[in-house]
């Protein structure tokens, strides 16, 4: 190949191939002199044209040049004054003096092109660096690098050639150009190691510091080795939180979620538009088609009637309807393109890099085929072997340089997809409308955040994929064709037979796995529950029903689980039976087609590392499959909730026009657009500054009415306008998990004066003195350390401070004690208090404050009956007036003097706890309900009488009543932190949890498991040494005839051991998934089984999440993540030894590399362990603060809107993201060190392994040799996923560790022990304390003081105290939720602590002070064991007021009250409480408050009926309102945990000691009201109750 143009241009021959063709080769001096400098050069020019674009916009900036840049351009200074020197040199020697040109001729044009050339190419490299200096924030340039590196790189062979000529001749002909070439070189290698240092400019300093990306230069982001710092302090040290580093700007959650949502809003529009169209076609085919739409309309009664009588294949078809028309239709398709669109260019650019490394994957193969041509014929050059082997070596590298760029990219790009899906369903939640939130639980919408946006995580890791594979295949099967010709078309029809198998497989799989995750939430929902109402499990001793429900479901999900397992199996058996089956059907028909056809070294190996090739992209297409399929579940899933309707934000106008400060004019509103009015015909004024009572029965409308003022309902007609902000009370407070300061500032500014007066109006400042830290002290999760009345205060506290313009209360005043109550009227909400400028809606059952409100208005059945000044309603003698008689007791007769005195003086009393955080509640029972009945929004259905969050006294301890005093600052920080961070296990995973898991699994499973995969790992080796040795046939029978026989045991050998292989691995998965399943069932029931058994005190002291987060994400870690890591890492071991033996096996001389080759990989390993290790900690224990804030701000929803704070929420969402986002990303990062680091050392192995067989090659027989290399280069790969797959198993065993963890606290007393009382006890039902004394853990101070008192059989005692006075102690005590610390407590004679604690507790009853339901049936509520008949459950809800309203429900006792009873008013709840206690009816009795969150006609309906079915019980009622305990047989008054008094309320009226005084502030003047009531249950007329 010689070129007659290049030959003149350089003087000498350009190319001939005999420079190749001898043991020392070179290439032509003019080769070297046009192409190797011509490829750096015009890399470089071609890379600067937009470099210099960007140089002429970019402004110097203004600083010191840095001394790195100084000599960049020193150097390139240097290198332009070479250039010019050759230049001068070359014109010297033909124009100068001592020219002799004549003689010899001119020098080549060459020689003045190259000079010149180069002089413009360092110019231009010299405006680069002004170029990079400009540039914001850059610190080098990588095509720059790349371009230095060309150039040294090319300069090698002129280098070389310069230096062989030198030394072959005498002396040096042209020495000055000589000279300057090296000068010239060595300037370049500087420039090239210089320009590999990051240059960080002064204002990107700082963020280097914090962010060592920041400042990496481009080998160092190639290499990924600005990551080592953290790696080595890692292994060092467990790292904390503390030492992750600032997230890059781009990939902060506010960045992210922008860019996405800028693609998603228009997206969806589109897609809004879309979906119009196809229901006004749908609409129009139904108008078509009358019948069917009759038939759809009808379909659900139909459906009831057809499958009492119809086949059970009419039911299934039924069930697919039905199925169908619970599917809401919703705007579809639009989530994948916006995802598509918002990351393109990430996208773009790992989709570059994939299809380099693709296209580089088939280059290996032909280089092998070319080595063993080599140790075939020993005629080819030695030097040859040597270039295969660097150049195997090279292109190993550069592949796995691509390859982790790829992965980087993509791994990224899943992290932004799942941050950017997490915040998206995070700010939706904040204004989705009531009816898309009823359609998905709170559980159900975490799962969304949590599992769906995962899944799109792990989906677009690999969803390059999708054209990636099937570029692989077709050219894999081009390039075995040229090898092996028409017979691989056997092994591709072998192919495409296995793969409509795996899509069956893939589709069964699918649905199972939809079906799970339904099970998954279900399971989830009542855990959630049993969480949340775990106070009134134990109460009640029901535990063990609910254990055994959730048992039950998760023996569903078990079975659905194994199903999933036994398919993946079948696919997994198909996928290892694969390779070979195709490669013996190919090998097999290649044979037997001719008998020419011999199979030789070259074809069977590269037909095996082509076959090795293929393998990938065929295990691949399944799985991706798969995924796939997952991610349509969760995209509908996200598409049906982000597609939601909003909150109408106009539902109330603000119109500054209008002279009321509220007006609704002819209003109608409800829950959701398909749901009935709840009210209607509303019309109302109310002008600025007033304040306006709202009354009315239970289930009237009263909260509803508030909702709909803050635009929380669906406006059916009519109009709301407001004047200025609003603030909102709940009727059940919502306390965030913050500081107390923080929840009553709620975001504002703090004002010393008027933070302090506040304080003080709302009766917390003697709170504060008993709290540990003041108002620096951590309210738990739900205000689990506050008592119901300080939450109500608390959330009072932030309405008053947030100085709106209008304010609406929703029965505060109810969670209060009554002299608590009347404080606040006065210093707050009433005429006088701080409030009362403001306009003022007050919802209360409170008859005492009527007279003091500007107009009352009267709501029954959701309409407003009356509205008028309390004079003239009462004067009117309509429904208020009814009111008025029914409820007014003699607050009326109060002298108003005496009342204004009384609360001067309850004010020092304060309402409250000495709590201290860290000790338990006093009140046990009352607290964990407040583990709120359910994170729904805080108010929904029509009934509701109030929103979920419960409210009632918790975390209670005192240690006197006479600790006033503050106490030292130093000791008031001790139980500030209620909450401890989660404990986060640091170091090595403990061996011990291998051992655990693997005993879960079982031994014998354990050990078969291993035993399947190492015989299928022998399988394979023998199959490919059996190959190595067919091969050898090509020699031993050269120009003969191949033998039949011998051909067909070849083939017959070489299949059994195929089929073998796919044989071995079917049953090892196979008994993996049986042993997986055991495991998970174990480790599930024992946790659960221990959860259920823990004293309540943990529940008080742990957020719900924490304990959800071991049945969700890690019992789901258990189940799927565990078994296939540890199948792929005990493949992937097998593999790892088995290459290593067949390589040692060809080539003994490697045996010497492996040691120092293991050591290295030994640290790699460990170092990267660790980190990894520890990141994925960081990781799920940042995790949880997002959903714990997440379930935090749904349950507070409508008190977030009403302040219209969603911005600040959406803030602390995004920051409380970026913490988790900081381990996350570093984490991907180690992956990718660690991989890049395997991959050079597993590079080296193939480099070894074919230098030694050049060294070698007289020995060998070229099968082992291509056997050897061929498994070399799968090894890279294999040792990769070994450390990923360790890694991956000791992350994902953590799981079982954090499981362990929860199994190993503490219980409590057994439930049943061997002393069991007999059936009928307690008979008579008397009460001993015997000097009973209680703290809450040993080292805090008691609680109760040595009570001792005798209480007779069918007594009735009110027990009364200032709250915090031990009064929920002495019940928690009966129930044994606290133990005693000393004394004891008899009850018919038998010491309550020597008896189990269920036999103890279900024979008691309790009415708890919280109302908890749980979702299910309204008889699962009632009797979740069953024990009782249906006649039994309607006589209670008859004697509980129920009847009538359970009667008119369509289902009757199979109505499905939804989560926490939100489809029940507060009232009703109480009332179904009550119905529990008939059902029981056992002799003792205790009341807990239980009427404190009733109305006044609920109270009376629950007080008329206890004392009439429990009048032959023993009563014990611990009473807010006195006037429920004044027909008590006796009071016993509490304070401070001891008992003052104890006798008849007339003797104690009498004894004016504490009994008298709360009476007096209650407003009770004479103790005759008892004998009044007796009357009133005997059938007196009310007449005398007028004269009291």
């Amino acid at each position: 190949m010689s070129s007659p143009v290049l030959d003149e241009y350089c003087g000498s021959v350009f190319w001939n191939a005999s420079y190749l063709d001898r043991p020392d080769p070179d290439l032509p001096v003019c080769l070297e002199q046009t192409v190797l400098v011509w490829i750096p050069l015009g890399f470089l020019w071609l890379s600067s044209t937009w470099n210099l674009v960007a140089l002429c916009k970019n402004k110097a900036p203004a600083r010191n040049l840095s001394k790195l840049y100084l000599s960049k351009q020193i150097l390139a200074g240097l290198l332009f004054l070479t250039s010019v020197a050759g230049l001068g040199v070359t014109l010297g020697e033909d124009f100068g003096p001592n020219s002799d040109s004549e003689t010899s001729g001119r020098n080549a044009t060459v020689y003045y092109a190259n000079p010149a050339l180069f002089a413009v190419s360092w110019i231009l490299v010299m405006l680069r660096h002004e170029n990079i200096r400009r540039k914001p924030m850059a610190v080098d340039s990588g095509s720059l690098f790349l371009f230095w590196l060309l150039q040294v790189v090319c300069g090698v062979f002129a280098f070389q050639t310069v230096l062989r000529k030198a030394l072959s001749e005498e002396g040096i002909s042209d020495l000055p150009l000589v000279c300057l070439f090296y000068i010239g070189y060595g300037l370049q290698v500087i420039s090239m190691v210089f320009a590999g240092i990051a240059d960080v400019p002064p204002e990107a300093q700082d963020m280097a510091k914090k962010n060592p990306e920041v400042g990496a230069a481009s080998v160092s982001r190639i290499t990924f080795n600005w990551f080592n710092s953290m790696v080595f302090k890692g292994y060092k040290k467990p790292l904390v939180q503390e030492d992750l580093w600032d997230l890059n700007k781009k990939d902060s959650t506010r960045q992210i979620l922008d860019m996405f949502e800028l693609v998603m809003v228009k997206e969806l529009a589109k897609a809004r538009v879309r979906f119009q169209k196809e229901m006004r076609k749908w609409k129009a085919k139904q108008r078509e088609e009358p019948h069917a739409n009759g038939l759809a309309k009808g379909v659900s009664q139909d459906v009831l009637v057809m499958e009492e009588r119809g086949s059970s294949k009419d039911k299934k078809k039924k069930k697919e309807k039905k199925k169908k028309e619970d599917e809401t239709p919703h705007p579809n398709s639009w989530l994948i393109p916006s995802i598509g669109k918002a990351f393109k260019w990430m996208l773009i650019e790992s989709a570059f890099f994939k299809l380099l490394y693709d296209l580089l994957a088939f280059v290996s193969p032909q280089l092998l085929k070319l080595m063993i041509s080599f140790t075939e014929d020993t005629s080819i050059y030695t030097w040859k072997g040597y270039v295969y082997a660097v150049l195997l070596l090279l292109l190993a590298a550069l592949q796995s340089v691509f390859l982790q760029q790829y992965f980087q990219r993509c791994f990224v790009l899943g992290m932004k997809v799942r941050t950017a899906l997490m915040a998206a369903v995070y700010k939706k939640a904040l204004i989705v409308s009531n009816d898309t939130r009823q359609e998905s639980t709170v559980g159900e919408t975490v799962n969304l955040m949590s599992a769906d946006a995962q899944r799109f995580n792990d989906v677009t890791n690999f969803v390059h994929l999708i054209w990636s594979c099937p570029l692989q295949i077709a050219l894999s099967i081009y390039f075995l064709w040229l090898e092996m010709g028409p017979s691989v078309l056997a092994g591709l029809a072998v192919m495409i037979v296995m793969a409509p198998i795996n899509l069956v497989l893939a589709t069964k799989s699918r649905d199972l796995q939809a079906e799970n995750m339904k099970l998954k939430d279900k399971r989830m929902k009542i855990m959630n529950e049993i969480l949340n109402g775990m106070k009134i499990l134990k109460l009640y001793a029901w535990e063990p029903s609910f254990e055994s429900q959730i048992l039950a479901l998760r023996e569903l999900e078990l079975k659905r689980m194994k199903k999933i397992a036994y398919y993946s199996s079948i696919s997994t058996f198909i996928f290892a039976a694969a390779p070979a089956i195709v490669s013996l059907a190919t090998f097999a028909v290649f044979v037997s087609v001719s008998p020419d056809n011999i199979l030789d070294a070259q074809k069977a190996f590269t037909s095996i590392s082509l076959f090795n090739i293929l393998r990938f992209p065929l295990a691949m297409l399944p799985m991706l499959i798969g995924a796939m399929v997952q991610i349509t579940v969760s995209k509908k899933r996200l598409e049906k909730f982000l597609g939601g309707e909003d909150l109408d934000s106009n539902a109330v106008t603000h119109n500054p026009s209008n002279s009321s400060a509220i007006s609704v004019v002819d209003g109608a509103f409800c829950w959701g657009k398909d749901n009935n009015v709840t009210l209607r015909d509303v019309n109302l004024e109310v002008k600025p500054g007033r304040l306006l009572a709202v009354v009315g029965a239970v289930g009237s409308g009263k909260s509803s009415l508030l909702s709909a003022l803050l635009g929380e309902m669906h406006n059916n007609k009519g109009s709301i306008n407001m004047l200025g902000s609003v603030a909102y009370v709940p009727q059940q407070a919502w306390i965030q998990n913050a500081t107390l300061r923080d929840n009553i500032l709620f975001g504002s500014e703090l004002e010393g004066r008027r933070y302090e007066g506040v304080l003080e109006a709302c009766a917390l400042k003697p709170d504060l003195e008993l709290l540990p830290g003041g108002d620096e002290t951590e309210i738990g999760e739900k205000g689990i350390n506050l008592s119901g009345g300080q939450k109500q205060r608390v959330s009072l506290a932030r309405a008053t401070y947030s100085g709106a313009d209008t304010y609406l209360l929703d029965d505060p005043l109810s969670a209060v004690d009554s002299h608590v109550a009347k404080h606040l009227f006065e210093k707050v909400i009433g005429p006088k208090g701080l409030l009362r400028d403001k306009t003022r809606i007050l919802v209360t059952h409170g008859v005492s404050f009527l007279p003091h409100v500007d107009e009352i208005v009267v709501l029954s059945d959701g309409r407003v009956s009356e509205v008028g000044s309390y004079e003239s309603l009462k004067a009117s003698g309509g429904a208020f007036s009814e009111f008025l008689n029914t409820y007014a007791k003699e607050e009326s007769n109060k002298p108003k003097k005496e009342e204004s005195s009384d609360t001067e003086e309850v004010d020092l009393t304060p309402e409250t706890e000495d709590v201290q955080a860290d000790g338990p509640p006093e009140d046990v029972v009352t607290t964990t309900l407040r583990r709120n009945s359910s994170i729904r929004g805080s108010q929904r259905h029509a009934q509701r009488n109030g929103s979920t969050l419960s409210d009632t006294p918790s975390v209670k301890l005192r240690k006197s009543s006479s600790v006033r005093s503050k106490r030292p600052s130093d000791e008031s920080k001790k139980g500030q932190r209620l909450i401890e961070k989660e404990a986060m296990e640091t170091g090595t995973v403990k061996f011990s949890l291998y051992v655990q898991y693997l005993r879960a699994m079982g031994w014998g499973y354990t050990a078969l498991v291993f035993l399947m995969y190492f015989i299928q790992n022998i399988a394979f080796i023998g199959s490919n040494l059996w190959l190595s040795d067919w091969t050898t046939d090509s020699i031993t029978y050269f120009n003969q005839t191949y033998p039949a026989s011998v051909r067909d045991m070849r083939i017959g050998v070489f299949g059994v051991l195929g089929v073998a292989q796919g044989f071995f691995i079917f049953l090892g998965t196979l008994l993996l998934a049986d042993g997986a399943i055991a495991a998970s069932r174990l480790l599930h029931s024992r946790l659960l089984g221990n959860v259920l058994r823990v004293p309540m005190m943990f529940f008080d002291t742990t957020p719900s999440g924490r304990v959800v987060n071991r049945f969700a994400k890690d019992m789901l870690t258990v189940d799927e993540m565990i078994p296939m890591s540890f199948r792929s890492w005990l493949l992937c071991l097998l593999g790892v030894i088995g290459t290593l033996f067949v390589i040692c096996l060809a080539t003994p001389l490697f045996i010497a590399v492996i040691v120092p080759l293991a050591v290295v990989y030994y640290f790699v390993q460990r170092f990267y362990v660790a980190t990894s290790r520890q990141l994925r900690r960081l990781d799920s224990v940042s995790r949880s603060p997002i959903y714990s804030h997440f379930g935090e701000t749904v349950a507070g929803l409508s008190v977030i809107r009403a302040y219209g704070h969603q911005e600040r929420f959406l803030m602390h969402n995004e920051k409380t993201m970026d913490e988790n986002l900081k381990s996350v990303y570093p984490w991907i990062v180690s992956n990718r060190w660690l991989a890049i680091r395997l991959e050079f050392l597993g590079n080296l192995v193939v480099f070894f392994s074919a230098l030694f067989a050049v060294i070698s090659r007289e020995s060998l027989n070229s099968g082992l040799v291509g056997l050897s290399i061929s498994y070399a280069l799968n090894v890279t790969q294999t040792l990769n996923w070994l450390v990923r797959m360790t890694s991956e198993l000791e992350t994902n065993i953590v799981a079982v560790e954090r499981v362990d963890e929860y199994t190993e606290i503490k219980n409590e007393a057994a439930w049943t022990t061997d002393k069991r009382p007999d059936q009928s006890w307690p008979e008579s039902g008397k009460i001993r304390f015997e000097d009973f004394k209680v703290r809450y853990r040993p080292e805090l101070d008691l609680v109760l003081h040595g009570i001792t008192c005798d209480i007779d059989s069918t007594e009735k005692i009110g027990i009364v105290g200032r709250t915090g006075a031990g009064k929920s102690s002495l019940t928690n005590c009966l129930f044994r939720i606290i133990e005693a610390a000393d004394g004891k407590i008899l009850i018919d004679g038998i010491d309550i602590a020597a008896i189990g604690l269920h036999d103890l507790r279900s024979r008691l009853t309790i009415i708890p002070q919280d109302p908890v339901l749980f979702s299910g049936s309204l008889r699962m509520n009632l009797d979740p064991f069953e024990k009782f008949s249906d006649e039994d459950l309607w006589r209670a809800l008859e004697l509980s007021h129920l009847k009538e309203f359970a009667k008119g429900l369509p289902e009757g006792l199979q109505y499905e009250i939804s989560e926490g009873g939100e489809n029940l008013s507060v009232g009703q709840r109480q009332l179904l409480c009550l119905a529990r206690a008939l059902l029981r009816k056992s002799r003792i009795l205790i009341l807990d408050e239980a009427t404190a969150a009733v109305d006044l006609e609920t109270d009376d309906l629950i007080q008329t009926t206890i004392r009439k079915e429990f009048s032959d019980c023993t009563v014990l009622t611990i009473a807010h309102r006195l006037n429920t305990i004044l027909d008590s047989s006796r009071v016993m008054v509490l304070d401070a945990g001891k008992i003052v008094e104890f006798d008849t309320p007339s003797a104690l009226f009498k004894k004016q000691g504490h009994f008298f005084s709360m009476a007096k502030d209650a407003g009770i003047n004479s103790v005759e009201y008892s004998d009044h009531t007796m009357a009133k249950d005997a059938g007196i007329t009310s007449v005398e109750y007028s004269a009291l």
